[in-house]
């Protein structure tokens, strides 16, 4: 065996010779670290056993029997529970609450099957005040305090649970590599030695992934490639609520979400999110709207706000909490151009309420609506909600999930929607606009 030293980026995985202060591949500064590559002498294998098999016999009856985590919204986000040999992976910011949720969870499916949780970053005493905290100590739960990965390995392979959760993959490592915990090279060793496991065996497996300061998942991007399913905890530490959004999924739909309010015994799930949402939200005041949210099949009527203000600056701010600047600095432009109102010497403040993020583009138009609403100081009509992507031209273009979204609408109330031209669906309650400044007209 001969042994080099390496240098891996560890947002992307990419490899170089030398050090250097960016990664030329993702773009990233000051993320290359050094490893020792080992090199093995390649083993001989002898052929599989496995051969050729139609896609019509495919398919494997038990493995269609899912395991409910014990909380519908959570099994309704993941389509229809946990599938056997299923590999999660759950990343999100320190303290939002990804320990509680999972331990939860464990207490939940500990009632009928026995579940290993192996704690790499807390000792089994920590872990088990938190479960008295939460009333989710039950007989049929194991800790494994560990970080050593072969020791694991071996605990499973006797121990034989039917669940095993592992908080977290930047813990664990493998004495075969040299390289410290969390690296680049450990995390790939680990995810994939555990996502062998589960699919060997059967056992379903969690994964805790951590976070950059970024918000992105830590480690190469293979992390997420080799596991089933990835879940992204969302949420402020100030607020109550976390959302739980399924990022990827092979065992159902990408897109789902679940919300859960924080409490004193842990997260209690919240069976209407979109009536939570809307409990606080003020009256007759300028620069608030609501928007139909969904990256999935089950839409959230989520708050959008803008505040506008002259500004006192050399350049005016821009500041969003939840939405991306970049596409304001863009929805501002439009909105000069197209509707001729002036904004270079304002503030421009957006937050999306909840401290949900939001990604997709048919938030465009609440936005717009919201910003001339705050400017102009005139309140949005309360029973009125809004979606659609803007172009640069000013035009609104359709989004998808059109039908999911005005139901939601309508059931809290919302009578006047505003959708784009191109919506097929004939009803009196739909305000159909070409462009922003179709939309614009409808504020009082």
């Amino acid at each position: 065996m001969g042994r080099k030293t390496v240098y891996i980026c560890a947002e992307c995985g990419a490899t170089y010779p030398t050090w250097s202060g960016r990664c030329s591949s993702c773009g990233s500064w000051n993320t290359l670290t050094e490893e020792k590559k080992v090199r093995k002498t390649p083993i001989q294998k002898s052929p599989s056993n496995s051969s050729p098999l139609p896609i019509t016999e495919a398919r494997l009856h038990d493995s269609y029997q899912r395991i409910s985590t014990g909380i519908r919204t959570l099994d309704e986000a993941l389509g229809g529970g946990i599938v056997a040999g299923q590999v999660i992976l759950i990343s999100g910011e320190p303290g939002i609450g990804k320990s509680t949720l999972l331990l939860q969870i464990s207490s939940n499916i500990s009632k009928k099957k026995k579940v290993l949780y192996i704690t790499g970053e807390e000792s089994a005493h920590q872990v088990y005040l938190r479960g008295e905290r939460i009333n989710a100590l039950t007989e049929n739960l194991y800790l494994l305090p560990e970080t050593e990965l072969e020791t694991a390995l071996h605990h499973i392979k006797n121990f034989r649970p039917e669940f095993v959760i592992v908080d977290s993959v930047q813990t664990l490592y493998s004495s075969q590599l040299e390289s410290a915990p969390g690296s680049v090279s450990q995390v790939r060793e680990v995810s994939s030695k555990l996502t062998e496991l589960a699919k060997s065996t059967g056992i379903p497996v969690i994964i805790v992934g951590q976070v950059t300061k970024e918000g992105s998942i830590a480690g190469p991007k293979v992390l997420e490639h080799v596991v089933d399913t990835v879940a992204q905890f969302e949420g402020e530490r100030g607020h109550a609520y976390r959302v739980l959004k399924i990022a990827k999924n092979r065992f159902g739909a990408s897109g789902e979400i679940a919300v859960f309010s924080m409490e004193e015994k842990g997260l209690k799930e919240v069976e209407d999110p979109s009536s939570f949402f809307l409990s606080e939200r003020p009256e007759g005041k300028s620069g608030s709207i609501i928007f139909p949210f969904t990256e999935g099949s089950k839409p959230v009527l989520v708050e959008v706000q803008a505040l506008v203000s002259k500004t006192v600056y050399a350049v005016p701010q821009r500041k969003t909490q939840g939405f991306d600047i970049n596409r304001l600095s863009i929805i501002i432009a439009i909105i000069e151009k197209e509707l001729g109102i002036f904004l270079k010497d304002k503030d421009i403040f957006i937050n999306i309420v909840g401290g949900i993020t939001v990604k997709e583009p048919a938030v465009d138009l609440p936005v717009a609506l919201a910003i001339v609403s705050s400017i102009m100081d005139r309140p949005v009509p309360s029973n009125l909600t809004a979606f659609g992507e803007i172009g640069l031209t000013g035009e609104i273009r359709s989004v998808y999930y059109t039908e999911h979204r005005i139901k939601e609408a309508r059931k809290f109330g919302f009578n006047k929607i505003i959708v784009p031209f191109s919506t097929d669906l004939n009803d009196s309650n739909l305000i159909k606009v070409r462009t922003v400044q179709e939309a614009i007209g409808y504020l009082k």
